[in-house]
């Protein structure tokens, strides 16, 4: 019987956090955070009094340290403070940490139970529901990891005004992703919020929205072996970009890489499944005007492509996308050749 993650929109961190924590029955506590959520968001939570026991654990921040040595500290901060079977894990901030605190929370001991508090708007609707944790191996992304769903996740926008607006249309991305593979009116929506001038009480409620539509996916589905993989929209592409971004020393925001990889299988969707061509330029344009271009040459295609054959989702050595007959129209394990990959590509660089 698959665990049910409690998602919250809290109003009131305060007593939302001091009430998961209590429900959760634990000798230990500890909160851990890296570097970036320790200075900005622990201080909003810090003077609660069900946190005053609570032992710090702190990892560098941004998506090079989701490693196996990181991963190891948390283990040793865990095992050095006493932790038991039944201690809890506060993860307190982005995709990055609730990745890798789940990881460390579900492995050690076999498994002790762990809060997910995201801090970020990417980690808000994509990396802190739905049980993946992980971290990454090798030069590839989440290689290493599990399913097993945090009680509960706190969703609260008071964390989204600490953040830049780059991390504010990184998890937009996602949202974007939701969106496509939800219905028009959720979508219509999306494309006339006010990014650049955001607010945030709607931005907050519209979290809610993408939450449900990934939730109502992964209860579906939790371990990915059919329309679960209606959320990997964008991804195939948009982890090669990361990969390729990580080995050329310019690292780039995960939902930056999602949009682009939108960008290109979109192209995918109109050539292979019929996704009307207008509604495509529109999402397009949307991309481009907010998250700028990804340069790319004809050079980096081999490559490109090389990282996409990693994708845990391929099977028989094909690389498998999640493409779109239309919005919600999910068309899932649909493959492309090396020919029509590096089409999508050239369109990707040469534009509309």
């Amino acid at each position: 019987m698959e665990k049910k993650q409690d998602i919250i929109i809290s109003q009131n961190i305060a007593a939302t956090l001091t009430e998961a924590i209590e429900k959760v029955k634990h000798d230990r506590l500890f909160v851990l955070t890296d570097t970036t959520t320790l200075q900005l968001c622990w201080p909003v939570v810090n003077p609660l009094p069900v946190l005053g026991k609570a032992q710090m654990i702190t990892i560098g921040a941004t998506d090079e340290c989701k490693t196996l040595e990181s991963l190891s500290h948390v283990w040793t901060c865990l095992q050095q403070g006493g932790a038991t079977r039944h201690s809890l894990l506060v993860n307190l901030g982005g995709g990055m940490v609730t990745d890798l605190g789940g990881f460390a929370a579900s492995t050690f001991k076999r498994g002790i139970a762990y809060i997910n508090v995201p801090t970020t708007l990417l980690s808000m609707v994509d990396a802190s529901v739905g049980g993946k944790t992980g971290i990454n191996f090798g030069g590839l992304k989440n290689e290493i990891g599990v399913f097993n769903s945090s009680e509960s996740v706190i969703l609260d926008g008071v964390f989204l005004r600490t953040l830049s607006h780059d991390n504010i249309l990184s998890g937009y991305a996602e949202m974007l992703k939701h969106g496509l593979i939800s219905n028009e009116e959720h979508w219509n929506e999306l494309l006339s919020f006010d990014l650049d001038r955001p607010d945030y009480n709607t931005l907050t409620q519209m979290v809610g929205t993408s939450v449900a539509v990934k939730e109502r996916i992964v209860e579906e589905d939790p371990h990915e072996h059919g329309i679960r993989k209606a959320l990997n929209v964008g991804h195939t592409v948009g982890h090669a970009f990361e990969a390729l971004a990580l080995e050329q020393g310019r690292t780039v925001l995960h939902g930056y890489a999602v949009a682009w990889g939108m960008v290109c299988e979109l192209f995918l969707c109109a050539v292979h499944c019929g996704f009307p061509t207008e509604r495509m330029r529109q999402a397009v344009q949307f991309i481009r005007h907010h998250y700028g271009e990804f340069a790319i040459t004809c050079n980096d295609y081999p490559r490109l492509f090389e990282f996409m054959t990693h994708d845990k989702k391929n099977t028989a050595g094909q690389v498998n996308f999640t493409l779109l007959g239309n919005i919600g129209d999910i068309r899932i394990n649909q493959t492309a050749t090396r020919e029509e990959i590096y089409e999508m590509l050239d369109f990707f660089r040469e534009g509309l």
